[in-house]
Parts: structure tokens; C-alpha cells; sequence
């Protein structure tokens, strides 16, 4: 689900860890924030009438902050680091529908192989969006600033590619799908895999601190503009109501080991409903 390139510091840095007597690594989501905002254009600016509307169009921006203890502590650094996660699922309000026909799509493949590049632009579903990743690099758990875009997926979903420069050069694809909750208020849920990430080999996987993105696309046929996601035609009171489902660890069979009992937090969120109709 990744490829790992070279660390952009010295080879070999990393040295063999040494177990330091610690609690298990612990997680919790800090921060949880999700609003619908109007679709972003491919060269800059934003969609007129998209938005936080009831019934129009609209792209989601989400916000993470994670905190945690224990992954991956050394002697040198007995508090660790928060643990890597393994999954994450994202609800949204009943009532928000997608539309995917007519969107380019492109694989993982591609994105494993070739990148963003070989993707077609009407594939593309977010800006460009970041994350605070935290990578073990020598004894220390240390700071991995990455760029975060999702692209649509052939076979419905989303997927998502994050890519790392500095300490560790890395790649990552994240493949994500829509089902149905089943869970009211809540009305579809995005379920995403995310891989195990080792930064260096022998070292503790990445984990993330912070993630922000802003995910959602129009097409043009015509007069008519043609969004991937609608709102709500209605607004409960107190706002639309989202939710999260973070996994950190877990054993999950050949590529999804992550070498510690799975920990599942969850976050809840109520959007504001629209000030009038537009």
C-alpha cells in the first residue's frame, strides 16, 4: 500500500530500538471538526452556490488533531509517541447523497506506481491538503510534515495519497469506501484502510498527529454544474451531526500488522446548519 523511499538524512541512522519500561501506548482524538464548504475549483477560487446550503453542493473540510503515549519509547525516550493508525471511519448526516457518475477515476496502481502525475484531472477530489506525521528517526520520535490529496476510486470511494519529504521520504495510499451506516442520525460512512508505515527499517511504524483536508469536485455539462456531494435538504436542530471512528494498531493479516492491540476512539461533531438558503 505504500513505497518507501530513501531517508533524506544519513543511512543507517536509525538504531536498533531498546525497550524502555512504559505503559501501553495510548490514543485519543484532541480535536474533531467537519463542515461542508463550497466546492473548490481546480485553478484556485471556489464554485458559486455550493456550499453550506440546504440541497446544494458541497465539499467537505475535516480536521484532526490526535494525542497519545507509549508507541515506540526508548530508553532514551520512555513517553513514546501516539500509536500508527489502522483505520479510520467518517459518517456523515442523514440525508447528504454523492453523485460519482461522471468523475474520472484512478487507481491505486497508478498512485503507487507513478503518483499524482498519472492521474487524470477530473479524477482529483481534493486540494491539496496536509498532514503532521510523527516518524521514529534515530532514538527520537520526531515531526513529518506531508502533503495529503484524494482522488476518486474506480470502483466507488475515495482514495487517498500522502506523501512525506523530510526526515523520511515516503508514499502512501489509504483506499477508502462508502456504505451505509445503518446509524441515525448518520447516514453514509466512509470506512478507510490505512497501511502500516515503516520510516526506517527496524524502526516503529509512522503514525499522524494532525490531518486536514478538504475533500469534494464539481463537473461543468453545459450550464449545469454537477456536484460529487449534496447536502441535506433538511437541517436538524443543533446542526448536521457527524461523527468519527479512529483505529489505532491492531492485526489485521498479511500487510496490516501493526504490532499492538487494536484501540478504537470515537469523536462527534455538529456542523452549523445554513444561516439562510442561497
Amino acid at each position: 500500500m505504500r513505497r518507501l523511499l530513501i531517508p533524506l538524512a544519513v543511512l543507517g541512522l536509525a538504531a536498533i530500538q531498546t525497550s524502555a519500561a512504559s505503559a501501553a501506548p495510548l490514543a485519543r482524538i484532541a480535536t474533531f471538526r467537519a463542515k461542508a464548504v463550497p466546492i473548490p475549483k481546480p485553478g484556485g477560487g471556489s464554485y458559486p452556490h455550493t456550499g453550506n446550503c440546504l440541497g446544494c453542493g458541497a465539499a467537505v473540510e475535516a480536521e484532526y488533531v490526535f494525542e497519545g503515549s507509549g508507541y515506540g519509547a526508548t530508553a532514551q525516550n520512555p513517553n513514546g509517541g501516539i500509536p500508527p493508525i489502522s483505520q479510520v471511519k467518517f459518517y456523515l448526516p442523514a440525508g447528504a447523497r454523492l453523485h460519482p457518475q461522471g468523475f474520472g477515476t484512478c487507481s491505486e496502481a497508478t498512485l503507487k506506481n507513478v503518483g499524482p502525475a498519472g492521474c487524470k484531472p477530473s479524477s482529483i477530489a481534493s486540494p491539496v491538503g496536509n498532514v503532521l506525521g510523527e516518524v521514529t528517526f534515530g532514538t527520537e520520535r520526531v515531526p513529518e510534515e506531508a502533503e495529503l490529496r484524494a482522488f476518486f476510486a474506480p470502483r466507488g470511494g475515495l482514495l487517498f495519497y500522502t506523501a512525506g519529504h523530510s526526515p523520511v521520504a515516503l508514499e502512501i495510499v489509504s483506499s477508502g469506501h462508502y456504505v451505509n451506516s445503518h446509524q441515525r442520525p448518520y447516514g453514509l460512512k466512509l470506512i478507510t484502510l490505512v497501511p502500516p508505515v515503516a520510516s526506517v527499517p527496524g524502526a516503529p511504524l509512522a503514525s499522524v498527529r494532525r490531518i486536514k483536508i478538504k475533500a469534494g469536485a464539481a463537473i461543468k455539462k453545459g450550464r449545469s454544474l454537477i456536484s460529487y456531494g449534496y447536502m441535506p435538504r433538511k437541517c436538524p436542530k443543533g446542526g448536521f451531526p457527524v461523527k468519527t471512528e479512529v483505529t489505532f494498531g491492531g492485526s489485521f493479516g498479511p500487510g496490516r500488522e501493526f504490532g499492538i492491540p487494536a484501540q478504537t476512539q470515537t469523536a462527534t461533531y455538529r456542523a452549523p446548519c445554513p444561516k439562510r438558503h442561497r
